[in-house]
């Protein structure tokens, strides 16, 4: 019996990889693993030394997508080869250690669900760290994340809990958020957060908002009615003061004139609208996208001793 499933989805890593697989067999070597490496697409030839690892490792899978689909569906791909009875989840670039591996693993045996990775001081850009803060504060918001949690990218689960996540067959998985949709039952352990290995970050701007709009838009109607709630406010004011204007014009005579305010009224209640609108849409999108059976992922090529 296998313990320990290690999922990592691998884009643009190659220098990384082998003193990745190196730092797992040498973290885990008393106790039974699995290692499974999902391929998204690089566009280097991290494919080549994935499938290297999986010839020369036994407990390797290697797995290849078709296309590009993000770091959270590469996930879901990689889950459904998982036979531990833990999964770990980590990314590929060194900079969560695999030698904290089993610190989150013996926490999580305790009888917890989950149990992420806390990190002191993370090696992180001034954005980064900001985005990650405020992903926090919606997730607590819109998903009831326990206090004291920081949803990391680093983590133990059951594997019990993670065969509940492959139900959710949609094009948009946000795993943090169907794993708090599945379980409260979470803890978290403080590790070092190191460095990247080599290389440069995969992770940009524009990805982090997208990840953002996954938690805003996937998981909750709260942003709903939040523009619903805002409008009401922004329309009962508007009648306030017209109510005041009319009173003041015909009880003094005086003349409402000021252009700017007018302008800057008619921005803030047409910004409001197009905000509106837009968080519409993009559930409306999404909607569609679903119902058209946008593919979550294509694996391209399977490479494991499971699979002969």
């Amino acid at each position: 019996m296998i313990e320990i499933s290690i999922v990592i989805p691998v884009y643009n890593s190659r220098e990384n990889l082998t003193e990745l697989h190196n730092q797992i067999c040498d973290a885990l070597k008393n106790i039974s693993y699995e290692l499974i490496l999902v391929n998204d697409a690089s566009k280097d030839n991290s494919w080549e030394m994935i499938k290297q690892i999986a010839e020369n490792n036994k407990n390797t899978t290697a797995i290849n997508l078709r296309k590009n689909f993000g770091q959270d569906n590469a996930l879901m791909a990689g889950f459904g080869y998982v036979s531990g009875n833990y999964t770990v989840i980590m990314d590929d670039d060194l900079q969560h250690s695999p030698n904290d591996i089993l610190k989150l693993y013996n926490k999580c045996k305790e009888g917890y669900d989950i149990c992420y990775a806390g990190f002191l001081e993370k090696s992180q850009s001034l954005w980064k760290k900001t985005g990650s803060r405020i992903n926090g504060l919606f997730a607590y918001w819109l998903l009831n994340k326990p206090k004291g949690i920081y949803m990391s990218p680093f983590k133990i689960v059951k594997s019990k809990i993670i065969k509940e996540l492959l139900h959710y067959c949609g094009p948009f998985p946000y795993v943090d958020g169907l794993l708090l949709e599945v379980t409260n039952n979470l803890t978290m352990v403080e590790v070092e957060h190191f460095p990247r290995f080599k290389g440069k970050s995969n992770y940009n701007f524009i990805k982090s908002i997208s990840v953002f709009f996954k938690l805003l838009t996937s998981f909750s109607v709260i942003p709903l009615r939040f523009a619903t709630i805002t409008g009401f406010i922004s329309s009962f004011i508007g009648f306030v003061v017209a109510i005041y204007f009319l009173y003041e014009y015909y009880s003094s005579n005086f003349i409402i004139e000021g252009w700017t305010s007018l302008i800057i009224s008619l921005l803030i209640i047409g910004g409001l609208l197009l905000m509106s609108i837009g968080l519409i849409g993009e559930y409306l999108g999404r909607m569609f996208l679903t119902l058209n059976q946008k593919p979550q992922y294509s694996i391209k090529e399977v490479i494991s001793e499971k699979e002969k």
